[in-house]
């Protein structure tokens, strides 16, 4: 059904005429479109002709990535592109501009009129990583003197219709801001209430400062839809909205797996070979190095292995499960850091915890591991004690590591995933191969 109807949309749009695809447009969604311009990009140029200026900004907007916004707007013809700008929002014009090189910021800069074109250079100076950086200055304020009919009046004259207008904030004559009113109560309210009548002064706000993802949470945590962004002196300087929010979540995930992964966080799957190559290449040389360490290990205990050999066949399973155990830890870890869930309050409850999740999960995988060793071993029971304590040590040693590497990231003011799970399976193969192989060795008379 859904292709049925991209195949419909994309005949209305290489065969229609303007007028036809003008009447249509208003049951079109623009991420459809985007759509049908993802699969036929030849055809880009031909589609982008025959839509208004309003609908080619709504189908920029739609388009995730600020380079691909950038690509797509050049794609408009020349004299057009001050009419698609004029119809964007500030922020999403911001955006595009930090990531251009300078001779292409001040080319886009230059077709913006002189109010947008100070708003944008004002949002630039924010961090693109905290909250300033997500913001919009789109927003309806209101003077605290005012009463409801004064509101009235000034939406009907003032407000443009791509304005949130979800809530209105209520600000001083220095813009110091002083509450929020929705419009449901402004509406019941009779004409001459006083807005700060009607205006909860309790609101919660965030301080351009603050980091994305803590922006993030804060949403998460009271379910808004839109909140205020203020300097240190509670001046209103715009508002964020959950749509930013929701790319910010999906921005971070993504971010934390492929760092987790020992990959860029910019990796995408749609790279080319070059970009993901510099990308992954990096940390596969940090793995390598690893490797090394570990065989050094190995390499410490080659008498014992000599005497032994059936000892390199069950090594790999004790530091195989170790650096599963240690990835669940650290999974759960990253999150929780991510989520604000790990503080110091509770960090050390979280890590005796992980402790205690070892020591059972070393226990039980442990015995598992004994008795198939015991098997292997042709029934001798030394085999069995020495990897189900090898098990049992490194189970332990992965479940702090998954706890520690994380939160000493995050203390060194690192990102928590930073290729924390390179770190923790080098942590588990070494002390893996050193338990092991050191409890063979130490009971070595009774495993020949």
């Amino acid at each position: 059904m859904k292709e049925r109807k991209l195949n419909a949309l994309h005949e209305l749009l290489l065969r229609g005429s303007k007028d036809q695809i003008q009447e249509a447009i208003d049951s079109i969604h623009p991420a459809d479109i985007l759509e049908v311009i993802h699969d036929d990009p030849d055809h880009t140029k031909l589609i982008l002709e025959k839509l208004d200026d309003d609908t080619i900004a709504d189908i920029i907007e739609e388009e995730d990535d600020e380079d691909d916004q950038y690509e797509l707007l050049k794609q408009v013809l020349k004299d057009r592109q001050r009419g698609v700008l004029d119809e964007m929002s500030d922020d999403e014009i911001a955006d595009i501009a930090g990531e251009l090189e300078p001779d292409e910021k001040k080319e886009l800069l230059s077709q913006l009129d002189i109010d947008d074109k100070e708003n944008v250079e004002n949002l630039l100076n924010y961090d693109p990583e905290t909250a300033g950086g997500l913001m919009t200055t789109d927003f309806i304020s209101i003077h605290a003197n005012n009463t409801v009919l004064d509101t009235f009046n000034y939406l009907h004259t003032a407000v443009d219709e791509d304005t949130p207008k979800y809530y209105l904030y209520v600000v001083d004559q220095h813009n110091v801001l002083k509450g929020v009113v929705d419009l449901r109560t402004i509406v019941a309210s009779p004409f001459d209430t006083p807005i700060m009548d009607i205006t909860n002064t309790h609101v919660k706000t965030i301080n351009y400062k603050v980091d994305q993802e803590d922006a993030a949470n804060v949403f998460k945590k009271y379910n808004y839809v839109m909140m205020p962004v203020v300097d240190d002196d509670m001046h209103m300087l715009g508002v964020i909205e959950i749509d930013d929010i929701m790319d910010v979540i999906e921005d971070e995930a993504t971010e934390d797996m492929n760092l987790m992964g020992g990959t860029s966080s910019e990796e995408r799957a749609d790279n080319t070979i070059g970009e993901s190559f510099k990308s992954r290449i990096p940390w596969l040389i940090v793995n390598l190095i690893t490797a090394v360490m570990a065989a050094a290990v190995v390499a410490q205990f080659e008498g014992t292995i000599e005497k032994v050999v059936s000892l390199s066949a069950i090594m790999s399973i004790v530091t195989g499960m170790g650096g599963n155990a240690g990835t669940q830890s650290l999974t759960v870890l990253v999150r929780g850091l991510s989520l604000g869930e790990v503080e110091r309050d509770n960090a050390m409850k979280i890590f005796l915890k992980e402790v205690a999740v070892g020591v059972l999960s070393g226990i039980v995988i442990g015995i598992l591991v004994a008795i198939g060793s015991t098997f292997y071993a042709h029934g001798n029971p030394w085999f069995g004690v020495v990897a189900f304590f090898a098990m049992l040590l490194n189970m332990i040693c992965a479940n702090i590591a998954g706890f520690v590497v994380p939160v000493v990231l995050k203390k060194c003011h690192a990102d928590p995933a930073l290729a924390s799970g390179v770190f923790v399976t080098t942590v588990t193969d070494c002390m893996g191969f050193f338990f092991f192989l050191g409890l063979a060795t130490l009971f070595l008379p009774h495993l020949l």
